[in-house]
């Protein structure tokens, strides 16, 4: 016998719901590919559509189609959530009130907004692990072609500069973008069962890290340190691989001596007695000069900044602050810089639920460490770049948010809520307390 209120749904709405969550989670999938892979600037004639905008859209008008059928809704967000909502929205006042250039401010901010429409619609639509996996699979797999792509594009290009647009056309930004796919792939790659697969994966992260070289990025490469330890305590010390300690550095000695020479130099250079590079010293005064200009910027408009990359201009050089803490401080003033590190507490906050948890299916714990991994160094490679608009951070947290709902949902637990202190938000100590291996059983 069916309810009423199970009468008055219409059969061919019931039948519908899964597919239009599907083509969802499809356009969603979409906007990964197309930011990431940014096919636009590498096959012909698809620099006249805008992808990102089309795919989020369309994946906003499948999510709206099935209103209230989703397993979560936007009640179900967690506080980081809200977080990031209000820095993008500190970042429109501060575009309206920029003592330097309103349009501008405004133009990239209204860019910037893509990143909210995509990290609520992560939250909203991926309620499955496999569904996780598939996204981060997404960004971990574009980073190699991109790589490719600069490399065979860039040969004349000093340090890749300019090959691709958006995020890759800086060096610095190609390394960082590099940097923090790197733990997923790894993980994908151990994550493997057939040896074709693993032996392609690291052919791709030969390739990243070739190209991370061949950037010359002392940022990037401090980053890769930082982000490279904490990927070898997880899957190397913690997961019992000594190969891959053993492998990384004696293939990171080889890719140094044979691609990283212009790296090496840019390093010397900062004591000034290299007679190759320079410019490297220059660009170490030129920093320094920078973040005193940010501290400048930071005084005369705490409250709201000069606006979103209007930082640029007001340098006077025509140069961006090279660390990212002082970047948005400066451009959306304090308020938001507060609002930015919350926001990645709350990541960590999920990362540490996560890492306590003693029980979790073999799979969730390398994409766990991968995390973790990314995350430490976005965070102390931030000190040397400029990265506040880079989506790649705010993905990764989102990805934290998303895993953490996820466990919730599988323990019958209710999704944790903004505001909502209370026992159901502390899932990772219910599980560890519980000790059950029932309660993290693989997802299939």
């Amino acid at each position: 016998m069916m309810s009423k209120d199970q009468a008055a749904v219409p059969s061919w709405r019931t039948a519908n719901q899964p597919q239009t969550l599907s083509v969802a989670f499809f356009w969603l999938s979409a906007f990964y590919f197309v930011y990431c892979a940014r096919p636009e600037d590498w096959i012909p004639g698809l620099q006249y559509a805008p992808l990102a905008k089309i795919t989020g859209f369309c994946a906003l008008v499948a999510l709206m189609m099935s209103a209230g059928q989703a397993k979560r809704g936007l009640q179900d967000l967690p506080r980081e959530a809200y977080y990031l909502l209000v820095i993008e929205g500190l970042l429109y006042i501060s575009a309206v009130l920029s003592p330097v250039w309103k349009m501008g401010a405004l133009s990239h901010t209204i860019d910037f907004s893509k990143l909210y429409i995509a990290w609520v619609l992560t939250f909203l639509l991926v309620t499955e692990f496999k569904q996780l996996k598939r996204v981060i699979f997404i960004q971990s797999v574009c980073v190699p072609i991109i790589c490719i792509v600069s490399i065979l594009k860039g040969q004349d290009r000093p340090r890749l500069a300019g090959v691709l647009g958006g995020i890759y056309s800086n060096p610095n930004d190609l390394a960082f973008a590099i940097v923090l796919s790197l733990p997923f792939c790894i993980a994908f790659m151990l994550l493997s069962k057939s040896v074709t697969r693993k032996v392609i994966w690291f052919a791709g992260m030969l390739v990243m890290m070739a190209a991370l070289f061949l950037t010359a990025s002392r940022a990037g490469f401090i980053d890769l340190v930082i982000s490279g330890t904490v990927c070898l305590w997880h899957f190397g010390v913690r997961g019992k691989r000594s190969y891959l300690i053993a492998g990384t550095i004696l293939i990171g000695g080889l890719l140094m001596a044979t691609v990283g020479t212009k790296l090496i130099d840019r390093f010397e250079a900062l004591s000034g007695d290299s007679a190759t590079e320079q410019s490297a010293y220059g660009s170490y005064e030129q920093r320094r000069f920078l973040m005193v200009r940010a501290l400048d910027a930071i005084e005369h408009y705490p409250l709201f900044g000069v606006g979103a990359h209007d930082f640029v201009p007001y340098s006077g050089i025509w140069k961006p602050v090279h660390m990212t803490y002082l970047q948005i401080a400066a451009e959306a003033g304090v308020p938001a810089l507060i609002l930015f590190l919350l926001f990645f507490k709350r990541g960590f906050s999920n990362l540490h639920k996560l890492l306590r948890m003693k029980n979790l299916d073999p799979e969730m714990t390398l994409i766990v460490g991968a995390l973790h991994s990314s995350m430490v160094g976005f965070v102390v490679g931030a000190l040397f770049a400029p990265e506040a608009y880079q989506f790649f951070p705010y993905f990764a947290v989102v990805y934290t948010s998303t895993l953490v709902a996820i466990i919730a949902e599988q323990e019958g637990t209710p999704v944790p809520a903004k505001a909502s202190p209370g026992p159901s938000w502390r899932a990772g100590e219910i599980y560890a307390s519980r000790g059950k291996s029932s309660a993290l059983a693989p997802v299939r």
